[in-house]
């Protein structure tokens, strides 16, 4: 038996639920602005020594708003929570769309799973620093699961409500500390971080590659378009504000790191202290109630990032069962609450057998599966967000649809050029993101992990169009039109 076969109906997801800020909260939140603050930004400073990491953050929003602009622009005529899956089977062709499908569900899995390392290891070393509560990681790890699991099952705009408290309280911890930095900058205001020479001067391949990573999760607005309301215009908005709110507000907060340790000393100040840096910092202009306030808003940073994650994993896995992908209960949508709640389970399932592995056998949570987990996903993304600039011409190469030459082939192609050498250079460099050394062998096999889950899904599309061509026509399809 396929796994068409005993395929009903396809299902839906609920309608209407969500509109421009929800999922701005969804977006943002996968990027988490303070561990962005605590953790990418200084080790961004301590690795690279590349000084103008705040122009960085304006120099990738522009290009991804580029990008924007044709995927801003399918969104109007593709409804679809397999967002890159559908956006690439009807731009290049549905066996280079299951290609995509398998890269998607490999990064993000592992972008989320990876989170739930840093999510039990910071939280865990909170209990035991606070209360003298000792627990391992894995098992605090599990518990945040479990509640994720929970609001996974709900309906999506109570996902969005808590997204928003969070994200909120996340935010303005962020804001005050770097309204603090630059009130009391030892060395003074300069904008020296904006300059070429702060710019070229460092390991600038590898801090491309460190700033990217902190948009990881941009692209996921289009995921929700089934869910949102008016999705022609609400997932172009959404993506188009997000990009702005995390470049501006990172490069912002990144320029003030740099005013607070000083112009001169940021990069040894990060190398000296890491992610504690913000910590540091904030406890000399804030007072010591920062630090702690600031470690347990970095758990609930960790949490909403990894809330945002299972979202896309749950509604990846929806749209590749509903369209016979995969199997057809992944496919089912729950009645009540209109969430994609098999793919939830399945990826909580998933993820839990990972974090127990890892936590029985006495892995490492940060170095091995939260390092390893999300650059890993972070590389697939970058591919996907190249494939889909190529699948923007291929998609309007036929009809105009009423889109500019602009969004239709000169911002996907320009795009495209800039992520395939961003994705080039994460290739190249990929053992500054991991701290290896340049002959290790992971360098290349984390990388070949990516494509060899590509050529597999490629190999799978090309199966379904012979094995079974019913599965294979609605590949890409989504749900029939509702009203």
């Amino acid at each position: 038996m396929t796994v068409n076969e005993s395929a009903a109906a396809p299902a839906a997801l609920s309608r209407r639920r969500i509109g421009v800020p929800d999922i701005v909260f969804f977006v943002v939140a996968a990027s988490s602005p303070l561990t962005v603050a605590a953790g990418g930004t200084p080790q961004n400073f301590a690795t690279t020594g590349v000084l103008g990491v705040p122009m960085m953050f304006l120099i990738l929003a522009v290009v991804l708003a580029v990008f924007s602009a044709g995927y801003a622009a399918m969104s109007r005529h593709i409804s679809n929570a397999g967002a890159f899956y559908a956006y690439i089977a009807h731009g290049l062709g549905r066996v280079p769309g299951v290609g995509a499908a398998f890269v998607a569900l490999v990064a993000y899995n592992a972008m989320q799973v990876g989170l739930y390392g840093l999510l039990g290891f910071s939280a865990a070393g909170f209990l035991s620093a606070t209360f003298g509560v000792d627990l391992p990681w894995w098992v605090v790890s599990l518990a945040f699961m479990a509640l994720i699991a929970l609001l996974g099952y709900r309906r999506i705009d109570l996902n969005a409500k808590v997204l928003a408290v969070l994200l909120v309280c996340e935010g303005l911890l962020v804001l005050v500390f770097d309204v603090s930095q630059i009130a009391t900058a030892p060395q003074g205001l300069s904008l020296e971080p904006f300059g070429w020479d702060a710019l070229t001067t460092g390991a600038v391949g590898a801090a491309f590659l460190w700033t990217m990573a902190a948009f990881m999760g941009f692209e996921s607005g289009a995921i929700y378009s089934e869910e949102c309301r008016d999705p022609r215009r609400t997932v172009s908005r959404a993506t188009y504000i997000s990009v702005a709110v995390i470049g501006v507000f990172y490069a912002f907060t990144a320029w003030a790191t740099a005013m607070g340790a000083g112009v001169d000393d940021v990069v040894a100040a990060s190398r000296e202290h890491g992610p504690d840096l913000i910590f540091v910092l904030g406890e000399r202009t804030l007072g010591s109630g920062f630090s702690t306030l600031g470690q347990v808003f970095l758990i609930t940073a960790v949490f909403a990032a990894t809330l945002s994650f299972h979202n896309a994993v749950a509604r990846y896995f929806f749209a590749l069962g509903r369209e016979g992908v995969l199997p057809a209960k992944l496919g089912s949508s729950h009645p009540r609450h209109g969430s994609p709640y098999v793919g939830s389970i399945g990826q909580t399932v998933f993820a839990a057998v990972v974090v127990l592995g890892f936590g029985l056998l006495g892995g490492d949570p940060m170095g091995t599966l939260f390092n390893w987990f999300t650059n890993l996903g972070a590389l697939g993304v970058i591919l996907l967000l190249v494939s889909t600039s190529v699948a923007v011409i291929g998609f309007f190469r036929r009809q105009a649809r009423g889109e500019g030459v602009w969004s239709r082939v000169v911002a996907p192609a320009l795009s495209g050029l800039a992520l395939l050498a961003i994705l080039y250079v994460a290739f190249t460099n990929f053992s500054a993101l991991l701290g290896t050394p340049p002959d290790s062998a992971l360098n290349w096999a984390l990388p070949a992990v990516v494509v060899l889950v590509g050529v597999v899904g490629l190999g799978y599309g090309a199966y379904l169009r012979s094995a079974d061509p019913a599965a294979y026509a609605r590949i890409g399809q989504g749900a029939p039109p509702q009203d």
